[in-house]
């Protein structure tokens, strides 16, 4: 079975999830534990890793019934297609939060400005600045090489 994404309005991750667990659909919902600072006290709080994200698994023919519970918005699409997560991802995300030595977590996504290394392929190695980002590719700039580079999705 696959997993997918499905989208949820705004702070609603974990009661999704509650719920989804409670239909017997399986469902991860990764959480980090972070120390919020209020006026008066400090107080330390289970977030989601990916706002506003639950990951789900069930077959094709079932996936409507995520849409029976209150908070689910839709599926995450990639290029006109429900967004599919490798089980091996899955696990990576659940090993990596349980490690002992990661103090702090945050995803952030890619953005012109961005100074980045290239980490397989052709340029493996190489350090390139992020000029564009579109649906369909990036645009990267290796000084080194004296080149620009544009990496197309499929």
């Amino acid at each position: 079975m696959n997993w997918y994404v499905v989208y949820t309005k705004p702070k609603w991750e974990k009661k999704v999830a509650d719920k989804l667990n409670q239909l017997g659909i399986e469902c991860y919902c990764p959480l980090i534990t972070q120390v919020k600072q209020w006026s008066d006290r400090k107080k330390k709080i289970e977030m989601p890793l990916f706002n506003s994200y639950v990951f789900v698994q069930l077959p094709d023919s079932e996936r409507s019934s995520v849409f029976n519970v209150a908070g689910v918005v839709r599926y995450l699409f990639w290029l006109g297609k429900p967004a599919i997560v490798k089980n091996e991802e899955i696990e990576i995300i659940k090993k990596s939060l349980k490690a002992p030595n990661i103090s702090d977590v945050s995803v952030s996504t890619i953005q012109v400005g961005d100074k980045i290394k290239l980490e397989s392929g052709v340029f493996s190695n190489q350090n390139a600045i992020v000029q564009e980002v579109s649906n369909n590719y990036y645009t990267l700039v290796l000084e080194s090489l004296g080149c620009i580079l544009k990496i197309k999705f499929k």
